[in-house]
């Protein structure tokens, strides 16, 4: 059977499988069956071909029976919030995240608000490539309806401000904030603002092909510009759908996930907000973030990359803090999912406590030298099953023993090997990754 669901949901070229109209349409009966779903929260970001999918899924939801509740442009996060808080039984995103507008996908979240298990997306595309769902298409009353709800926006505005502290304020702060032409263009600056700060919008003129181009997360060189520029004390840079945020500090250096996570899992110690005395992390967390949480008597939990299965890991654990290098930051008693403008809030309300900047509580973290190549594959063969790759691998392993590690695996989004290695000497440790990208291009790599 054909695998649908990469780390974060269903994603592809729009209008060419599996974002095909048919397939759309399929995905959404398959996944209206699988949750036994009659009320359905759908969002988007701001790509050209969310329209398109917007509607193939609708049809979907209303063929099986379930009534479709639309909120247009929306961050990830926001329906995850609005999912729970509407009571509906499942919620759906449309949204590529960091990718460029060509690039759609679909994410699926729970009546909780939680992204599924991998069993419920087993169980998904096993309804979408059987015939289970043939026989099950409601007629006459049965048939779903859809609904504009326009008042979700205010919602989602309101509980994201309601997670920053009452007793504090962002008068006087002056911000850079780089909404990547993405899904959170139209709520993150109006949070800031009603909250005092002084905000510089960037990139928050969405048409639909802008979505990620040369801005947001992926590329916050021109915000960091910026924040020099304005002389700003802190610059924010939202992904496509708003569930990430990379910041800079008032120098114009670049603050990533790790360093973000560490900040908050030592404030949150020193406040006894921290549960279960741990934060979790991945497979990619940088090793200075993980001495880091060892100085400071904080357990570190690992995962495989995405922010599921961090997730997951928290609440088995009993954590309440989570995230990625990336920029996804879980901050558990507030959503049920990483949340851009969440974060953004929470580093902001440390700032403003401690009454430090950013420049200075970066300190906590000191990053081990890092060298991440991608590598454009034609399929994602297991490199165990690749000698000169596996080889090659060993080299550098035998190389870098202690004092560093390399890690090479398959983007769960796109079709790419990313080779992570960590070492003491940044020259060294970017020829080792180097070289080993080099072996796997000659292995599966592609062309053009």
């Amino acid at each position: 059977m054909a695998k649908l669901f990469g780390t974060d949901g269903i994603r592809g070229t729009a209008n060419q499988a599996p974002l095909t109209v048919d397939m759309i349409t399929r995905i959404a009966r398959a996944a209206t069956y699988a949750l036994s779903a009659r009320k359905v929260v759908l969002g988007k970001d701001t790509r050209l071909s969310c329209y398109m999918v917007e509607a193939a899924l609708s049809a979907g939801f209303c063929s099986m029976g379930a009534d479709v509740l639309l909120v247009g442009p929306m961050p990830t996060p926001g329906i995850a919030f609005l999912t729970n808080n509407m009571r509906a039984d499942a919620g759906v995103v449309i949204s590529a995240s960091h990718n460029l507008y060509q690039d759609n996908g679909i994410k699926f979240f729970s009546h909780e608000g939680y992204k599924l298990s991998d069993e419920l997306e087993a169980k998904i595309e096993a309804y979408v490539f059987g015939n289970d769902i043939d026989d099950h298409l409601p007629t006459a009353e049965n048939v779903g309806r859809v609904m504009r709800i326009k008042e979700s926006k205010g919602r989602y505005l309101v509980f994201v401000k309601n997670t920053f502290p009452q007793d504090l304020s962002l008068e006087g702060v002056k911000i850079v904030l780089d909404c990547a032409h993405g899904a959170a263009y139209a709520v993150a600056p109006l949070v800031l603002q009603e909250l005092g700060a002084q905000v510089i919008v960037m990139h928050a003129e969405p048409d639909g092909k802008n979505i990620n181009q040369n801005c947001g997360a992926v590329h916050p060189e021109a915000m960091c510009r910026r924040v020099l520029q304005e002389s700003a004390d802190i610059g924010i840079a939202l992904d496509g759908d708003g569930d990430r945020a990379i910041f800079c500090d008032e120098k114009g250096e670049v603050v990533d996930g790790d360093t973000v996570l560490a900040i908050a899992a030592i404030h949150a110690k020193k406040s006894d907000r921290l549960a279960g005395n741990g934060v979790v992390g991945t497979v990619m967390s940088n090793y200075g973030f993980r001495t880091s949480m060892e100085k400071h008597g904080i357990d570190f939990v690992q995962t495989h990359v995405g922010d599921r299965y961090i997730v997951e890991a928290m609440r088995r654990g009993g954590y309440n803090l989570g995230g990625e290098q990336s920029g996804h930051i879980i901050f558990l008693d507030h959503n049920t999912t990483g949340d851009g403008l969440v974060t953004m809030l929470q580093l902001l309300a440390i700032m403003v406590a401690s009454e430090k900047p950013l420049g200075e509580l970066r300190q906590v973290m000191q990053r081990f030298p890092q060298a991440l190549v991608n590598v454009a594959v034609q399929e994602k063969r297991d490199f165990d099953a690749m000698p000169k790759v596996r080889q090659a691998i060993a080299a550098v392993e035998s190389s870098l023993g202690k004092e560093g590690r390399i890690l090479v695996r398959y983007s769960g989004t796109e079709k790419l090997a990313r080779i992570m290695v960590e070492g003491a000497d940044q020259k060294q440790i970017v020829e080792f990754a180097n070289r080993v990208a080099e072996v796997i291009k000659q292995e599966i790599g592609r062309s053009g």
